[in-house]
Protein backbone atom coordinates (compact mmCIF):
# COMPACT_ATOMS: atom_id res chain seq x y z
CA UNK A 1 0.00 0.00 0.00
CA UNK A 2 1.06 3.58 -0.53
CA UNK A 3 -0.18 7.05 0.32
CA UNK A 4 -0.56 8.89 -2.96
CA UNK A 5 -0.35 12.65 -3.33
CA UNK A 6 -1.48 14.01 -6.70
CA UNK A 7 -0.34 17.57 -7.39
CA UNK A 8 -2.33 19.10 -10.27
CA UNK A 9 -1.44 22.46 -11.83
CA UNK A 10 -4.11 24.20 -13.93
CA UNK A 11 -2.68 26.67 -16.47
CA UNK A 12 -5.23 28.85 -18.23
CA UNK A 13 -5.14 32.15 -20.07
CA UNK A 14 -8.00 33.97 -21.74
CA UNK A 15 -7.46 34.64 -25.44
CA UNK A 16 -5.85 38.09 -25.28
CA UNK A 17 -3.96 38.79 -28.48
CA UNK A 18 -3.31 42.22 -29.99
CA UNK A 19 -0.90 43.48 -32.59
CA UNK A 20 -0.85 46.92 -30.93
CA UNK A 21 1.63 46.49 -28.06
CA UNK A 22 1.17 50.06 -26.79
CA UNK A 23 -2.60 50.31 -26.50
CA UNK A 24 -2.98 46.89 -24.91
CA UNK A 25 0.24 46.78 -22.86
CA UNK A 26 -1.59 46.09 -19.59
CA UNK A 27 -3.68 43.27 -21.05
CA UNK A 28 -0.70 41.68 -22.81
CA UNK A 29 1.18 41.81 -19.52
CA UNK A 30 -1.11 39.10 -18.08
CA UNK A 31 0.44 36.45 -20.33
CA UNK A 32 3.97 37.81 -20.43
CA UNK A 33 4.10 38.00 -16.65
CA UNK A 34 2.88 34.39 -16.50
CA UNK A 35 5.63 33.22 -18.87
CA UNK A 36 8.36 34.89 -16.80
CA UNK A 37 6.99 34.07 -13.36
CA UNK A 38 5.44 30.64 -13.88
CA UNK A 39 6.11 28.74 -17.11
CA UNK A 40 9.83 29.39 -17.52
CA UNK A 41 10.53 28.74 -13.79
CA UNK A 42 8.54 25.50 -13.97
CA UNK A 43 10.51 24.27 -16.97
CA UNK A 44 13.78 25.22 -15.29
CA UNK A 45 12.69 23.28 -12.22
CA UNK A 46 11.77 20.22 -14.29
CA UNK A 47 15.16 20.26 -16.02
CA UNK A 48 16.86 20.66 -12.66
CA UNK A 49 15.11 17.54 -11.40
CA UNK A 50 16.04 15.72 -14.61
CA UNK A 51 19.72 16.61 -14.16
CA UNK A 52 19.57 15.28 -10.59
CA UNK A 53 17.83 12.08 -11.69
CA UNK A 54 14.80 12.87 -9.51
CA UNK A 55 11.77 11.07 -10.98
CA UNK A 56 8.97 13.53 -10.10
CA UNK A 57 5.31 13.17 -11.06
CA UNK A 58 2.79 15.96 -11.57
CA UNK A 59 -0.50 16.43 -13.42
CA UNK A 60 -0.97 19.56 -15.54
CA UNK A 61 -3.74 21.20 -17.52
CA UNK A 62 -3.05 23.60 -20.41
CA UNK A 63 -6.12 25.35 -21.77
CA UNK A 64 -6.35 25.52 -25.60
CA UNK A 65 -6.39 29.33 -25.54
CA UNK A 66 -3.13 29.37 -23.56
CA UNK A 67 -1.58 26.84 -25.95
CA UNK A 68 -2.62 28.95 -28.93
CA UNK A 69 -0.96 32.03 -27.44
CA UNK A 70 2.25 30.24 -26.44
CA UNK A 71 2.50 28.87 -29.99
CA UNK A 72 1.82 32.24 -31.66
CA UNK A 73 4.77 33.88 -33.45
CA UNK A 74 3.39 37.37 -32.82
CA UNK A 75 3.14 36.68 -29.08
CA UNK A 76 6.68 35.30 -29.00
CA UNK A 77 8.03 38.40 -30.70
CA UNK A 78 6.11 40.68 -28.35
CA UNK A 79 7.36 38.78 -25.31
CA UNK A 80 10.97 39.28 -26.38
CA UNK A 81 10.29 43.04 -26.73
CA UNK A 82 8.61 42.99 -23.32
CA UNK A 83 11.73 41.48 -21.74
CA UNK A 84 14.10 43.84 -23.54
CA UNK A 85 12.24 46.85 -22.12
CA UNK A 86 12.57 45.50 -18.61
CA UNK A 87 16.25 44.78 -19.07
CA UNK A 88 16.83 48.37 -20.23
CA UNK A 89 14.92 49.66 -17.20
CA UNK A 90 16.89 47.36 -14.90
CA UNK A 91 20.20 48.69 -16.15
CA UNK A 92 19.02 52.22 -15.34
CA UNK A 93 18.03 51.00 -11.88
CA UNK A 94 21.52 49.63 -11.21
CA UNK A 95 22.91 53.10 -11.83
CA UNK A 96 20.21 54.83 -9.75
CA UNK A 97 20.67 52.57 -6.72
CA UNK A 98 24.48 52.51 -6.52
CA UNK A 99 24.42 54.07 -3.04
CA UNK A 100 21.71 51.81 -1.60
CA UNK A 101 23.26 48.40 -1.03
CA UNK A 102 20.08 46.50 -0.11
CA UNK A 103 17.92 47.88 -2.90
CA UNK A 104 20.80 47.46 -5.33
CA UNK A 105 20.97 43.76 -4.46
CA UNK A 106 17.27 43.33 -5.22
CA UNK A 107 17.50 45.35 -8.43
CA UNK A 108 20.41 43.19 -9.55
CA UNK A 109 18.43 40.02 -8.85
CA UNK A 110 15.46 41.31 -10.82
CA UNK A 111 17.70 42.33 -13.71
CA UNK A 112 19.45 38.97 -13.78
CA UNK A 113 16.07 37.26 -13.74
CA UNK A 114 14.93 39.25 -16.80
CA UNK A 115 18.18 38.48 -18.64
CA UNK A 116 17.91 34.79 -17.78
CA UNK A 117 14.29 34.72 -18.97
CA UNK A 118 15.38 36.17 -22.31
CA UNK A 119 18.20 33.65 -22.64
CA UNK A 120 16.03 30.70 -21.58
CA UNK A 121 13.18 31.66 -23.88
CA UNK A 122 15.23 32.37 -26.99
CA UNK A 123 18.28 30.11 -26.67
CA UNK A 124 17.54 27.29 -24.24
CA UNK A 125 13.92 26.59 -25.23
CA UNK A 126 13.96 28.08 -28.75
CA UNK A 127 10.71 29.97 -28.00
CA UNK A 128 8.81 26.66 -27.90
CA UNK A 129 7.61 26.13 -24.33
CA UNK A 130 4.87 23.66 -25.26
CA UNK A 131 7.47 21.33 -26.79
CA UNK A 132 9.35 21.32 -23.49
CA UNK A 133 6.28 20.48 -21.43
CA UNK A 134 5.40 17.78 -23.97
CA UNK A 135 8.92 16.35 -23.52
CA UNK A 136 8.37 15.83 -19.80
CA UNK A 137 4.98 14.30 -20.53
CA UNK A 138 6.63 11.80 -22.89
CA UNK A 139 9.07 10.89 -20.10
CA UNK A 140 6.19 10.17 -17.72
CA UNK A 141 6.94 13.04 -15.35
CA UNK A 142 3.83 14.95 -16.37
CA UNK A 143 0.33 13.70 -17.03
CA UNK A 144 -1.43 16.24 -19.24
CA UNK A 145 -5.20 16.60 -19.04
CA UNK A 146 -7.35 18.15 -21.76
CA UNK A 147 -9.95 20.80 -21.03
CA UNK A 148 -12.67 22.77 -22.84
CA UNK A 149 -11.93 24.71 -26.01
CA UNK A 150 -12.33 28.12 -24.38
CA UNK A 151 -12.65 27.24 -20.68
CA UNK A 152 -16.44 27.59 -20.68
CA UNK A 153 -18.43 26.95 -17.50
CA UNK A 154 -20.31 23.85 -18.70
CA UNK A 155 -23.25 23.95 -16.21
CA UNK A 156 -24.47 27.05 -18.08
CA UNK A 157 -25.00 24.82 -21.14
CA UNK A 158 -26.00 21.59 -19.43
CA UNK A 159 -29.21 21.37 -21.47
CA UNK A 160 -27.37 21.91 -24.76
CA UNK A 161 -25.63 18.64 -25.57
CA UNK A 162 -24.28 20.03 -28.84
CA UNK A 163 -22.44 22.81 -26.96
CA UNK A 164 -21.00 20.34 -24.47
CA UNK A 165 -19.88 18.13 -27.36
CA UNK A 166 -18.28 21.05 -29.21
CA UNK A 167 -16.37 22.39 -26.19
CA UNK A 168 -15.06 18.92 -25.34
CA UNK A 169 -14.28 17.98 -28.94
CA UNK A 170 -12.41 21.21 -29.65
CA UNK A 171 -10.50 20.79 -26.39
CA UNK A 172 -9.54 17.24 -27.34
CA UNK A 173 -8.53 18.24 -30.86
CA UNK A 174 -6.43 21.07 -29.46
CA UNK A 175 -4.66 18.70 -27.06
CA UNK A 176 -3.82 16.34 -29.91
CA UNK A 177 -2.67 19.27 -32.05
CA UNK A 178 -0.25 20.70 -29.47
CA UNK A 179 0.85 17.58 -27.57
CA UNK A 180 0.26 14.75 -30.03
CA UNK A 181 -1.41 12.42 -27.52
CA UNK A 182 -4.84 11.21 -26.50
CA UNK A 183 -5.26 12.21 -22.84
CA UNK A 184 -6.88 9.96 -20.25
CA UNK A 185 -8.21 12.85 -18.19
CA UNK A 186 -10.40 15.87 -18.83
CA UNK A 187 -10.42 18.89 -16.54
CA UNK A 188 -13.80 20.58 -16.18
CA UNK A 189 -13.26 24.37 -16.16
CA UNK A 190 -13.79 25.70 -12.64
CA UNK A 191 -14.54 22.04 -11.83
CA UNK A 192 -18.10 22.79 -12.87
CA UNK A 193 -20.02 19.51 -12.97
CA UNK A 194 -23.50 19.14 -14.40
CA UNK A 195 -25.41 15.83 -14.81
CA UNK A 196 -24.89 14.36 -18.28
CA UNK A 197 -21.38 15.67 -18.88
CA UNK A 198 -20.07 12.23 -17.94
CA UNK A 199 -21.76 10.73 -21.00
CA UNK A 200 -20.14 13.34 -23.24
CA UNK A 201 -16.67 12.85 -21.75
CA UNK A 202 -16.83 9.08 -21.98
CA UNK A 203 -18.03 9.23 -25.59
CA UNK A 204 -14.78 11.01 -26.47
CA UNK A 205 -12.67 8.37 -24.75
CA UNK A 206 -11.81 10.10 -21.49
CA UNK A 207 -11.37 7.82 -18.50
CA UNK A 208 -11.56 10.31 -15.64
CA UNK A 209 -12.25 13.88 -14.57
CA UNK A 210 -11.83 15.94 -11.39
CA UNK A 211 -14.72 17.41 -9.42
CA UNK A 212 -15.05 19.57 -6.34
CA UNK A 213 -15.16 17.50 -3.17
CA UNK A 214 -18.77 18.53 -2.53
CA UNK A 215 -19.91 17.13 -5.87
CA UNK A 216 -18.70 13.75 -4.68
CA UNK A 217 -19.61 13.92 -0.99
CA UNK A 218 -23.13 15.28 -1.60
CA UNK A 219 -24.05 12.52 -4.06
CA UNK A 220 -27.07 10.30 -3.36
CA UNK A 221 -24.74 7.40 -2.66
CA UNK A 222 -22.16 8.26 -0.02
CA UNK A 223 -18.65 7.42 -1.32
CA UNK A 224 -17.31 4.63 0.86
CA UNK A 225 -13.81 6.12 1.01
CA UNK A 226 -14.73 9.79 0.78
CA UNK A 227 -12.40 11.87 -1.37
CA UNK A 228 -9.47 9.48 -0.82
CA UNK A 229 -10.34 7.02 -3.55
CA UNK A 230 -11.74 7.44 -7.07
CA UNK A 231 -15.31 6.50 -7.85
CA UNK A 232 -17.17 6.20 -11.14
CA UNK A 233 -20.26 7.83 -12.56
CA UNK A 234 -23.43 5.83 -12.79
CA UNK A 235 -24.02 6.43 -16.50
CA UNK A 236 -27.49 6.60 -18.00
CA UNK A 237 -28.62 2.97 -18.32
CA UNK A 238 -30.56 3.80 -21.50
CA UNK A 239 -27.45 5.19 -23.13
CA UNK A 240 -25.23 3.03 -25.29
CA UNK A 241 -22.36 4.14 -23.09
CA UNK A 242 -23.77 2.22 -20.13
CA UNK A 243 -21.14 -0.44 -20.83
CA UNK A 244 -18.48 2.20 -20.19
CA UNK A 245 -17.62 4.23 -17.14
CA UNK A 246 -16.06 7.56 -16.19
CA UNK A 247 -13.95 7.79 -13.04
CA UNK A 248 -14.02 10.79 -10.72
CA UNK A 249 -11.35 12.20 -8.46
CA UNK A 250 -12.28 14.87 -5.90
CA UNK A 251 -9.99 17.75 -5.05
CA UNK A 252 -8.68 18.31 -1.54
CA UNK A 253 -10.71 21.25 -0.24
CA UNK A 254 -8.00 22.34 2.21
CA UNK A 255 -5.27 23.01 -0.37
CA UNK A 256 -6.49 26.45 -1.54
CA UNK A 257 -6.86 27.55 2.10
CA UNK A 258 -3.38 26.24 2.96
CA UNK A 259 -1.90 28.57 0.37
CA UNK A 260 -4.28 31.53 0.19
CA UNK A 261 -5.92 31.41 3.59
CA UNK A 262 -9.64 31.23 4.27
CA UNK A 263 -11.55 34.07 2.62
CA UNK A 264 -8.24 35.92 2.17
CA UNK A 265 -7.76 36.15 5.95
CA UNK A 266 -3.96 36.12 5.48
CA UNK A 267 -3.57 32.78 7.25
CA UNK A 268 -2.16 31.03 4.17
CA UNK A 269 1.47 30.47 3.22
CA UNK A 270 1.29 33.21 0.60
CA UNK A 271 0.75 35.92 3.24
CA UNK A 272 3.98 35.43 5.17
CA UNK A 273 5.61 38.89 5.62
CA UNK A 274 9.02 37.68 4.39
CA UNK A 275 7.69 36.97 0.90
CA UNK A 276 7.98 39.46 -1.94
CA UNK A 277 5.26 42.09 -2.16
CA UNK A 278 3.81 41.60 -5.63
CA UNK A 279 1.69 44.73 -5.32
CA UNK A 280 4.58 47.19 -4.86
CA UNK A 281 6.32 47.72 -8.20
CA UNK A 282 8.80 50.49 -9.01
CA UNK A 283 6.93 51.29 -12.22
CA UNK A 284 4.15 52.75 -10.06
CA UNK A 285 6.50 54.54 -7.65
CA UNK A 286 9.20 56.11 -9.80
CA UNK A 287 8.71 59.54 -11.40
CA UNK A 288 7.30 59.23 -14.89
CA UNK A 289 10.40 60.83 -16.40
CA UNK A 290 12.56 57.95 -15.12
CA UNK A 291 10.39 55.43 -16.96
CA UNK A 292 10.31 57.52 -20.13
CA UNK A 293 14.07 58.07 -20.06
CA UNK A 294 14.62 54.30 -19.81
CA UNK A 295 12.26 53.92 -22.81
CA UNK A 296 10.11 51.65 -20.66
CA UNK A 297 6.98 53.59 -21.55
CA UNK A 298 6.24 56.53 -23.82
CA UNK A 299 5.17 59.99 -22.60
CA UNK A 300 1.47 60.03 -21.76
CA UNK A 301 1.17 56.23 -21.63
CA UNK A 302 -0.36 54.37 -18.70
CA UNK A 303 2.03 52.86 -16.18
CA UNK A 304 2.56 49.12 -16.54
CA UNK A 305 4.25 46.60 -14.20
CA UNK A 306 8.03 46.33 -14.45
CA UNK A 307 8.47 43.28 -12.16
CA UNK A 308 11.23 45.14 -10.33
CA UNK A 309 9.88 44.64 -6.83
CA UNK A 310 12.18 45.30 -3.90
CA UNK A 311 9.92 45.08 -0.86
CA UNK A 312 8.50 42.37 1.40
CA UNK A 313 4.92 41.90 2.60
CA UNK A 314 5.33 43.54 5.99
CA UNK A 315 2.46 45.56 7.43
CA UNK A 316 3.83 49.01 6.60
CA UNK A 317 5.11 47.97 3.15
CA UNK A 318 8.57 49.41 3.75
CA UNK A 319 10.59 46.30 4.69
CA UNK A 320 13.17 45.46 2.04
CA UNK A 321 12.80 42.00 0.56
CA UNK A 322 15.42 39.39 1.41
CA UNK A 323 15.42 36.50 -1.08
CA UNK A 324 17.43 34.22 1.23
CA UNK A 325 14.89 34.59 4.04
CA UNK A 326 12.07 33.95 1.58
CA UNK A 327 13.73 30.75 0.33
CA UNK A 328 14.12 29.52 3.90
CA UNK A 329 10.44 30.18 4.51
CA UNK A 330 9.39 28.22 1.41
CA UNK A 331 11.12 25.18 2.89
CA UNK A 332 9.25 25.57 6.19
CA UNK A 333 5.94 26.00 4.38
CA UNK A 334 6.62 23.02 2.12
CA UNK A 335 7.37 20.81 5.13
CA UNK A 336 4.16 21.97 6.81
CA UNK A 337 2.16 21.24 3.64
CA UNK A 338 3.57 17.74 3.13
CA UNK A 339 3.22 16.86 6.82
CA UNK A 340 -0.43 17.97 6.81
CA UNK A 341 -1.25 15.94 3.69
CA UNK A 342 0.67 12.92 5.02
CA UNK A 343 -1.27 13.09 8.29
CA UNK A 344 -4.54 13.31 6.36
CA UNK A 345 -3.61 10.31 4.23
CA UNK A 346 -2.51 8.36 7.31
CA UNK A 347 -5.91 8.84 8.94
CA UNK A 348 -7.62 7.68 5.75
CA UNK A 349 -5.27 4.69 5.45
CA UNK A 350 -6.24 3.52 8.92
CA UNK A 351 -9.86 2.97 7.88
CA UNK A 352 -9.46 1.93 4.23
CA UNK A 353 -8.19 -1.60 4.73
CA UNK A 354 -6.27 -2.81 1.67
CA UNK A 355 -7.07 0.28 -0.40
CA UNK A 356 -4.30 2.82 -0.92
CA UNK A 357 -5.55 6.35 -0.15
CA UNK A 358 -4.91 9.20 -2.58
CA UNK A 359 -5.28 12.94 -2.17
CA UNK A 360 -5.56 15.23 -5.18
CA UNK A 361 -4.47 18.86 -4.72
CA UNK A 362 -5.35 21.38 -7.43
CA UNK A 363 -3.32 24.59 -7.88
CA UNK A 364 -4.11 27.51 -10.15
CA UNK A 365 -0.86 28.11 -12.04
CA UNK A 366 -1.15 31.82 -11.20
CA UNK A 367 -0.33 30.98 -7.58
CA UNK A 368 3.03 29.59 -8.65
CA UNK A 369 4.98 32.76 -9.35
CA UNK A 370 2.39 35.38 -10.21
CA UNK A 371 0.37 35.78 -7.04
CA UNK A 372 3.11 34.18 -4.96
CA UNK A 373 6.58 35.17 -6.16
CA UNK A 374 8.18 32.20 -4.40
CA UNK A 375 5.50 29.71 -5.47
CA UNK A 376 7.76 27.64 -7.74
CA UNK A 377 10.46 27.50 -5.04
CA UNK A 378 7.79 26.24 -2.65
CA UNK A 379 6.68 23.61 -5.17
CA UNK A 380 10.27 22.42 -5.55
CA UNK A 381 10.52 21.96 -1.79
CA UNK A 382 7.15 20.20 -1.66
CA UNK A 383 8.37 17.66 -4.21
CA UNK A 384 11.67 17.16 -2.39
CA UNK A 385 9.94 16.80 0.99
CA UNK A 386 7.50 14.28 -0.48
CA UNK A 387 10.45 12.09 -1.48
CA UNK A 388 11.72 12.22 2.10
CA UNK A 389 8.32 11.25 3.53
CA UNK A 390 6.15 8.16 3.17
CA UNK A 391 4.02 9.97 0.60
CA UNK A 392 4.27 8.89 -3.04
CA UNK A 393 3.87 11.55 -5.72
CA UNK A 394 1.55 10.16 -8.37
CA UNK A 395 -0.68 11.11 -11.28
CA UNK A 396 -4.31 10.00 -11.66
CA UNK A 397 -4.20 7.36 -14.42
CA UNK A 398 -2.14 4.66 -12.64
CA UNK A 399 -4.50 4.82 -9.66
CA UNK A 400 -7.62 3.93 -11.64
CA UNK A 401 -7.03 0.22 -12.21
CA UNK A 402 -10.16 -1.50 -13.46
CA UNK A 403 -12.82 1.21 -13.68
CA UNK A 404 -15.61 -1.30 -13.18
CA UNK A 405 -14.37 -2.19 -9.70
CA UNK A 406 -14.91 1.40 -8.53
CA UNK A 407 -17.98 2.38 -6.54
CA UNK A 408 -20.79 3.90 -8.63
CA UNK A 409 -22.29 7.26 -7.65
CA UNK A 410 -24.36 10.05 -9.18
CA UNK A 411 -22.37 13.24 -8.49
CA UNK A 412 -24.03 16.36 -7.16
CA UNK A 413 -24.07 19.48 -9.35
CA UNK A 414 -21.40 21.91 -8.21
CA UNK A 415 -18.15 23.71 -8.87
CA UNK A 416 -14.95 24.81 -7.17
CA UNK A 417 -15.94 28.41 -7.76
CA UNK A 418 -17.96 30.83 -5.68
CA UNK A 419 -19.70 29.00 -2.84
CA UNK A 420 -19.41 25.71 -4.76
CA UNK A 421 -21.94 26.57 -7.49
CA UNK A 422 -20.04 29.05 -9.65
CA UNK A 423 -22.11 31.98 -8.42
CA UNK A 424 -19.47 34.55 -9.33
CA UNK A 425 -19.73 33.47 -12.98
CA UNK A 426 -23.39 34.47 -13.07
CA UNK A 427 -24.20 37.31 -10.69
CA UNK A 428 -25.34 40.92 -10.83
CA UNK A 429 -22.07 42.03 -12.45
CA UNK A 430 -22.01 39.60 -15.37
CA UNK A 431 -25.39 37.89 -15.50
CA UNK A 432 -26.35 39.86 -18.61
CA UNK A 433 -23.84 37.87 -20.69
CA UNK A 434 -25.48 34.45 -20.55
CA UNK A 435 -28.55 35.36 -22.61
CA UNK A 436 -26.31 36.33 -25.52
CA UNK A 437 -24.17 33.21 -25.46
CA UNK A 438 -27.16 30.91 -25.17
CA UNK A 439 -28.94 32.60 -28.08
CA UNK A 440 -25.73 32.40 -30.12
CA UNK A 441 -25.47 28.72 -29.18
CA UNK A 442 -28.99 28.01 -30.40
CA UNK A 443 -28.27 29.75 -33.69
CA UNK A 444 -24.94 27.99 -34.18
CA UNK A 445 -26.54 24.58 -33.64
CA UNK A 446 -29.25 25.51 -36.17
CA UNK A 447 -26.71 26.80 -38.72
CA UNK A 448 -24.54 23.69 -38.48
CA UNK A 449 -27.61 21.55 -39.16
CA UNK A 450 -28.86 23.72 -42.04
CA UNK A 451 -25.55 24.04 -43.90
CA UNK A 452 -23.84 20.67 -43.49
CA UNK A 453 -22.42 20.49 -47.00
CA UNK A 454 -21.48 24.09 -47.72
CA UNK A 455 -18.13 24.99 -49.28
CA UNK A 456 -16.10 28.09 -50.05
CA UNK A 457 -16.95 31.46 -48.51
CA UNK A 458 -19.93 30.18 -46.54
CA UNK A 459 -17.73 27.63 -44.77
CA UNK A 460 -15.35 30.42 -43.77
CA UNK A 461 -18.30 32.39 -42.39
CA UNK A 462 -19.61 29.39 -40.47
CA UNK A 463 -16.19 28.56 -39.06
CA UNK A 464 -15.70 32.18 -38.01
CA UNK A 465 -19.13 32.20 -36.34
CA UNK A 466 -18.23 29.03 -34.45
CA UNK A 467 -14.92 30.55 -33.34
CA UNK A 468 -16.56 33.77 -32.13
CA UNK A 469 -19.15 31.76 -30.20
CA UNK A 470 -16.36 29.80 -28.52
CA UNK A 471 -14.57 33.03 -27.56
CA UNK A 472 -17.78 34.52 -26.15
CA UNK A 473 -18.37 31.39 -24.06
CA UNK A 474 -15.00 31.71 -22.30
CA UNK A 475 -15.50 31.94 -18.56
CA UNK A 476 -12.54 34.31 -18.42
CA UNK A 477 -14.59 37.37 -19.41
CA UNK A 478 -17.21 36.81 -16.70
CA UNK A 479 -14.46 36.31 -14.10
CA UNK A 480 -12.61 39.48 -15.14
CA UNK A 481 -15.82 41.50 -14.84
CA UNK A 482 -16.69 39.95 -11.47
CA UNK A 483 -13.18 40.39 -10.05
CA UNK A 484 -12.75 43.91 -11.42
CA UNK A 485 -9.67 42.92 -13.46
CA UNK A 486 -9.90 45.03 -16.64
CA UNK A 487 -13.73 44.74 -16.60
CA UNK A 488 -14.15 47.30 -19.40
CA UNK A 489 -11.76 45.35 -21.58
CA UNK A 490 -13.52 42.03 -20.86
CA UNK A 491 -16.91 43.55 -21.69
CA UNK A 492 -15.48 45.02 -24.90
CA UNK A 493 -14.00 41.70 -26.01
CA UNK A 494 -17.22 39.86 -25.23
CA UNK A 495 -19.33 42.34 -27.18
CA UNK A 496 -16.92 42.19 -30.12
CA UNK A 497 -17.42 38.42 -30.29
CA UNK A 498 -21.21 38.86 -30.17
CA UNK A 499 -21.11 41.48 -32.93
CA UNK A 500 -18.86 39.37 -35.16
CA UNK A 501 -21.14 36.37 -34.76
CA UNK A 502 -24.23 38.42 -35.63
CA UNK A 503 -22.56 39.85 -38.75
CA UNK A 504 -21.66 36.33 -39.87
CA UNK A 505 -25.18 35.12 -39.07
CA UNK A 506 -26.84 37.94 -41.03
CA UNK A 507 -24.44 37.47 -43.95
CA UNK A 508 -25.44 33.81 -44.22
CA UNK A 509 -29.09 34.83 -44.25
CA UNK A 510 -28.67 37.55 -46.88
CA UNK A 511 -26.06 35.59 -48.86
CA UNK A 512 -23.72 38.59 -48.89
CA UNK A 513 -20.45 39.13 -47.06
CA UNK A 514 -17.55 41.54 -46.97
CA UNK A 515 -14.52 39.41 -47.74
CA UNK A 516 -12.29 42.23 -46.44
CA UNK A 517 -14.05 42.14 -43.05
CA UNK A 518 -13.91 38.34 -42.96
CA UNK A 519 -10.22 38.19 -43.80
CA UNK A 520 -9.33 40.88 -41.26
CA UNK A 521 -11.13 39.09 -38.41
CA UNK A 522 -9.62 35.74 -39.35
CA UNK A 523 -6.15 37.30 -39.12
CA UNK A 524 -6.91 38.88 -35.73
CA UNK A 525 -8.23 35.69 -34.13
CA UNK A 526 -5.82 32.98 -35.17
CA UNK A 527 -6.99 30.59 -32.46
CA UNK A 528 -8.30 27.25 -33.73
CA UNK A 529 -7.14 27.50 -37.36
CA UNK A 530 -8.57 24.02 -37.82
CA UNK A 531 -12.05 25.05 -36.60
CA UNK A 532 -14.88 23.05 -38.20
CA UNK A 533 -18.37 24.42 -37.58
CA UNK A 534 -19.78 20.90 -37.97
CA UNK A 535 -18.57 20.16 -34.43
CA UNK A 536 -21.76 21.94 -33.33
CA UNK A 537 -23.98 19.67 -35.40
CA UNK A 538 -26.51 17.52 -33.53
CA UNK A 539 -25.14 13.99 -33.35
CA UNK A 540 -27.32 11.69 -35.44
Amino acid sequence: MSRNLILTIVAHQGYIRHEDEKEYALQNDILFGAISQTYLPLLNLFHKFEDEGLDFHLAMVFSPSLCSLLDDELIKEQYVHWLEKRIALGEKEIIRLQKDEKLLKNASECLEKAKKDLSDFTRVYSQNLLKEFSYFASKGNLELLATCGTYAFLPHYGDMTEILNAQVEIGLYSHRHYFGTNPDGFFLPFMGYTPGIENVLRSYGFRYTIVDNRSMLFSDTVPEYGIFYPVRCDLDSENALSRMSLALFAQDCDTPEDILGKDDDESGFISNPVYRNQEKDIAFDLPMENLVEAKFIEPGSARIPSYFRYWAKDDDGEAIYDSSLAKEQTLKDAKAFVEAKDAKLSEAEAVMGEKSPSLLCVFDARILGQRWAEGVDWLENVIREAFKSEVSLSVPSPLLGNLFTLQKIKPYSGAAQGNSYGEDLLDSTNGWMIRYTRKMSERMIDLSDRFPNETGLKVRLLDLGAKELMLAQSGEWAMMIHDGVFPEYAEKRFKEAIKAFMIAFDALGSNTVSTEWLTRLESQHTIFPWMNFRMFSPKK
